[in-house]
Formats: C-alpha cells, sequence, structure tokens
C-alpha cells in the first residue's frame, strides 16, 4: 500500500526569499525527489500546510494510518534522515512507528499526529 509525502513547497523557512530563487520548500521537495522515495513512497509537493511559522514542513499519511506533520526541516541537512523516517512509517500497516525507531528529527520536530480516518 502507498504512502504518501507531502512537501510543502510554499514554505520559505522564516526568511524571506529572493525573487527568481526558489524557497526553501521548494528546494527540500526537489532534493527528496532527487534522492529517491523509498519503496511505496510516493512524494507529492502541498501549496502550503498552515504551520508558516516553523520552516519547512512535511506531512506523512496514507490509507488506514495515522498521519504526521513535522515542522523545521532543512534541505541541506535533513534528506536522508526524512527518508529514513518516511520508510519506517510506510513499513507499518498503521503509521505508528516506535519512537526509539524514528529518526531524531521525527522525534523532536513533531508538530501534529491525526487519527487515521474512518471508513
Amino acid at each position: 500500500m502507498t504512502v504518501t509525502l507531502h512537501v510543502c513547497t510554499t514554505c520559505k523557512a522564516g526568511r524571506p526569499v529572493p525573487e527568481g530563487q526558489a524557497t526553501p520548500g521548494q528546494r527540500l521537495y526537489h532534493a527528496l525527489r532527487q534522492a529517491g522515495a523509498p519503496d511505496g513512497v510516493r512524494i507529492v509537493p502541498a501549496e502550503c500546510l498552515s504551520a508558516c511559522d516553523h520552516g519547512c514542513n512535511i506531512a506523512l499519511t496514507g490509507p488506514g494510518r495515522w498521519s504526521y506533520v513535522y515542522r523545521g526541516l532543512d534541505p541541506d541537512h535533513h534528506v536522508a534522515d526524512i527518508l529514513s523516517g518516511v520508510a519506517a512509517y510506510a513499513a507499518t500497516p498503521d503509521g505508528l512507528v516506535p519512537w526509539r525507531e524514528r529518526p531524531v528529527i521525527f522525534r523532536k520536530q513533531s508538530l501534529a499526529r491525526i487519527p487515521p480516518m474512518e471508513s
């Protein structure tokens, strides 16, 4: 079953972005796509995750799974950790990765955990 990594491409990480330059969120999205999605994961852009004060943000979702929003991610330093956390999430049936098995950025930078939708 495929899970989705949503990457906020409008995130400016609390800094002004000169005209014509990519936002930090766009850079994060492109870095993740270039690194390649783990098995069973699709990476998609999202125009806004409404967590603008928190820097680069992502959300993880999947059918029948808990969803998560993570904040304060850096396109230059967190790509490998994000993909590691996403792979662990994709490997679970319900989206609940044991706390100690999550990358540190997923332990420390979680903004929200959302229950699965009822069918």
